[in-house]
């Protein structure tokens, strides 16, 4: 499954964005679009050293993320399933998957989140 409809799918979610610059921004997924652009709303924006903000809604540039991380309650499951076959959790997280451009992502658990990360 392409990363960007694994994205798609998470509307309606409570996420957390981490950027490359370690800006941590949490909000509830509205859209993603083609080319990874995050589109959320009632986001709290928390740029390193500085004080939280707050935002009705925001758009974030796809190529500024490093990472998403998920809800433990989300079922990956549910959301992995494509054209009636099912990739595992355990499956996805051995290997890595690519997005535009050929770019490499790589789903893991940590303690309570499931982090998406890209490199």
């Amino acid at each position: 499954m392409k990363l960007v409809k694994f994205l798609q799918k998470l509307n309606r979610e409570v996420v957390t964005i981490e950027l490359k610059n370690g800006t941590v921004i949490s909000g509830t997924v509205v859209g993603v679009d083609a080319t990874m652009n995050a589109h959320l709303k009632k986001v709290k924006i928390t740029v390193r050293g500085k004080n939280p903000v707050s935002y009705s809604t925001l758009s974030v540039r796809g190529n500024t993320i490093r990472a998403w991380l998920l809800p433990d309650s989300l079922n990956l499951d549910a959301l992995l399933v494509e054209d009636k076959v099912k990739t595992t959790t355990a499956a996805l997280s051995a290997k890595a998957m690519t997005g535009p451009g050929g770019d490499k992502y790589e789903l893991y658990k940590v303690d309570r989140f499931h982090y998406l990360c890209f490199y």
